[in-house]
């Protein structure tokens, strides 16, 4: 499958790298992404693995280059790749939060024989890509619109919780290194209490990601069981999900609002912190899967529920991202921004 990047030029004005293709890769707790740029914008041979199903990146990785079809199209070695993943970056060990690997990136490099290996959040990777998207690779949800030359936020569920921001820096963007996926919990009425004191029960310190994540819709189905005084049958995120869009179950669906309410204060505080006039942008797995649900879900007014901030709240629009591979844009600037150095 070939993919073109927003950003890009039309594919026949788009001559291929002259030293090879380049290689991008998207890590999360739960799947690996990989694919070839082949040019400028534009991204082939996509393949997804199972991170469970390989012992180390490394393995993952050299799995992917080793396919038959990602061998055919690219004979020679490949010279440079870039990865974006699901942790902080700090320095060259890298142990990841959602998952088991950890590695050098130094030793990656030299293992797979890249000239060059550029290792990015993927959050500050995908917010990288958010002046690019397409009108079709975005869904508005709510009122407001976008002030240009302001500062935009992301935040994502999935695996993990993620968050980002995109400042604007002369003719460029400068992207956050955050992780503020792992703030503090703040409950938003007595029902969140309610469910923020089971968690206590299993967690001395419980961030938004215990809840905004999919092992916090678990989490939060659980708790509100207990609150029922309901035996909690052993569900994991996809069923509850799929219980609750298909209204057989009235806590599952119950799980699935707080969920977004939760959300919601979350991109809420993120707006205001960051001054994100731009607008706010939801990635990672679990909302794009909720559809019209989470357009029809109290989101939208617990984002903008902040007390003397709900007028200047209202006038901040908020899109869910729809781009199948959102973050292949972001990591591929990331490298020719390195290489352009």
């Amino acid at each position: 499958m070939t993919v073109q990047l927003a950003s890009a030029p039309p594919p026949n004005s788009s001559a291929p790298y002259a030293d090879g293709p380049r290689l991008l890769a998207d890590i999360g707790g739960t799947n690996a992404r990989f694919a070839l740029e082949m040019a400028p914008g534009t991204v082939d041979l996509i393949k997804v693995l199972a991170c469970a199903s390989y012992p180390t990146l490394a393995h993952a990785l050299k799995a992917y280059l080793a396919s038959a079809d990602v061998v055919a199209a690219c004979p020679a070695p490949l010279r440079h790749a870039g990865l974006a993943i699901a942790n902080p970056i700090t320095g060259d060990l890298v142990r990841m939060t959602n998952h088991h690997w950890e590695f050098s990136i130094e030793a990656l490099r030299q293992e797979c024989g890249f000239v060059t290996l550029v290792v990015a959040n993927d959050f500050t990777a995908l917010a990288r890509a958010l002046p690019h998207l397409a009108p079709d690779q975005k869904v508005q949800i709510g009122g407001g619109c976008s002030v240009p030359n302001t500062p935009l936020g992301l935040v994502g569920a999935g695996t993990g919780l993620g968050v980002s921001g995109l400042i604007p820096c002369k003719s460029s963007w400068t992207a956050l290194l955050s992780e503020g996926g792992h703030v503090t919990f703040s409950p938003g009425n007595e029902m969140e209490v309610a469910v923020l004191r089971f968690a206590w029960r299993e967690f001395d310190h419980v961030s938004a990601e215990r809840f905004l994540s999919g092992d916090g819709i678990e989490l939060l189905y659980r708790a509100l069981c207990d609150h029922a005084d309901q035996v909690a049958e052993a569900l994991d995120a996809p069923e509850i999900s799929r219980r609750a869009l298909a209204g057989e179950c009235a806590l599952c669906d119950q799980a699935i609002e707080m969920f977004c309410a939760m959300l919601g204060t979350v991109a809420g505080n993120l707006a205001i912190t960051l001054g994100a006039q731009g607008g706010i942008y939801i990635g990672g797995g679990i909302v794009p899967r909720l559809g019209e649900r989470f357009a029809n879900s109290c989101f939208r007014k617990r984002f903008e529920k902040k007390g003397r901030f709900v007028h200047y709240l209202a006038q901040v629009p908020t899109f869910v991202i729809t781009a199948e591979y959102p973050a292949f844009l972001g990591v591929s600037a990331i490298l020719a921004d390195q290489l352009a150095r």
